[in-house]
C-alpha cells in the first residue's frame, strides 16, 4: 500500500472516528502530495512521497520550534499533535549509532579527511539515510568525525 492510499484510509477512520485535528493534519498532507503530483505530471514514487512527507514534518518541526522560543504555548501544542500524526507515517528512524556508522563508512569511502570534505561525506550519507534520519543530526556526526 502507498502513501496516499494509506492516508486515505487513515482519512476515513479519522472521518468515523470524529477526530477533527488529525483528519486536518492528513487532509493537508494529501494535499501536498496531489500538489506535487501535479507539478509532476505523473504518479510520485515511493521516493518522492517520502520527500514531500519530510518537508512537511520539517516545516512544522521549524514553526514549533519558533513557537517555543517566543512562548506560545498554544500553537506549540497544536504543532506537536501534528507532529505526532506525521511521524507514523515516516520509516522507522534510525539511531545516533547506526548513523555515525553510516557516516564513518562514507568518509572512507570517498577518502575525507578535513572538513573541506564535508559537502562529499554529505553527499554520501544522505541518500542512505533519506527520511530514516534528521539532516541536523547527519550534519553533526560528520563534522565530529571529520575534526
Amino acid at each position: 500500500m502507498n502513501l496516499l492510499e494509506r492516508l486515505n484510509q487513515d482519512m476515513k477512520n479519522a472521518m468515523k472516528n470524529k477526530e477533527k485535528d488529525r483528519l486536518s493534519v492528513i487532509r493537508m498532507v494529501k494535499s501536498s502530495l496531489q500538489n506535487e503530483q501535479i507539478k509532476l505530471g505523473r504518479e510520485l514514487t515511493d521516493d518522492e512521497s517520502l520527500t514531500v512527507l519530510n518537508r512537511e514534518l520539517k516545516q512544522r518541526k521549524d514553526s514549533l520550534h519558533e513557537f517555543e522560543k517566543a512562548n506560545r504555548e498554544d500553537l506549540a501544542s497544536k504543532l506537536r499533535d501534528e507532529v505526532a500524526v506525521l511521524v507514523v507515517y515516516m520509516p522507522e528512524q534510525l539511531s545516533e549509532e547506526e548513523v555515525s556508522k553510516i557516516v564513518v563508512e562514507a568518509i572512507a569511502d570517498v577518502g575525507a579527511s578535513t572538513k573541506a570534505d564535508m559537502g562529499k561525506v554529505m553527499g554520501a550519507v544522505m541518500p542512505k539515510v533519506k527520511g530514516k534520519a534528521d539532516g541536523g543530526l547527519v550534519n553533526r556526526l560528520v563534522q565530529q568525525h571529520l575534526s
